[in-house]
């Protein structure tokens, strides 16, 4: 297993997974992700915040980083953190607990960019993943019921999401 920032080349391959996760959204709850704009993801890789991890040759997982999240996190995005959107896996790679491989690994970029906190957001009302957050670290830390703008991917509209939290410990100085 190997973490790379993602490239045009592996663009593909993200939509594949993105599709995968869409349907089987629908098979667990009534929220799903409504697709996502190619350009949109040519934006995260430009910007070098767009990740997968690798097994061998084949892209197991993605997930994009940012470090603003203010329509969503309202007053808390002054706080100094980093946050996890669109977490997928591919089918062939589900169960091996990638949430909490990426956690780890976050861990360590939010030190060295001097992040305080690791959050994620979920769509409300999925107790099944909310578990499964919990059981990865995060905290969970209410619902932030939000108004849609056009710099949020259409899943957004459908408004109230549930939120998540790891504090991370800081380094005392020597």
């Amino acid at each position: 297993m190997e973490f790379f920032k993602t490239t045009t080349q592996d663009i593909d391959a993200v939509f594949d997974i993105y599709n995968e996760a869409t349907s089987y959204q629908k098979t667990v709850n009534n929220k799903s992700w409504r697709g996502f704009e190619r350009a949109l993801i040519e934006k995260e890789i430009d910007e070098n915040r767009h990740f997968i991890i690798k097994e061998g040759d084949e892209v197991a997982c993605t997930f994009v980083l940012t470090v603003n999240d203010l329509i969503i996190w309202k007053e808390a995005s002054k706080d100094p953190a980093v946050y996890l959107h669109r977490i997928a896996t591919n089918p062939k790679f589900r169960g091996q607990s990638y949430v909490k491989k990426i956690v780890e690994w976050v861990k360590e970029y939010a030190k060295e960019n001097n992040k305080e906190y690791i959050r994620l957001d979920t769509h409300s009302g999925n107790e099944r993943i909310n578990k499964y957050y919990t059981s990865c670290g995060f905290e969970y830390k209410g619902i932030s019921t939000i108004e849609w703008t056009n710099e949020l991917p259409e899943h957004y509209k459908e408004g109230s999401f549930s939120l998540f939290e790891i504090k991370l410990k800081k380094n005392k100085p020597l």
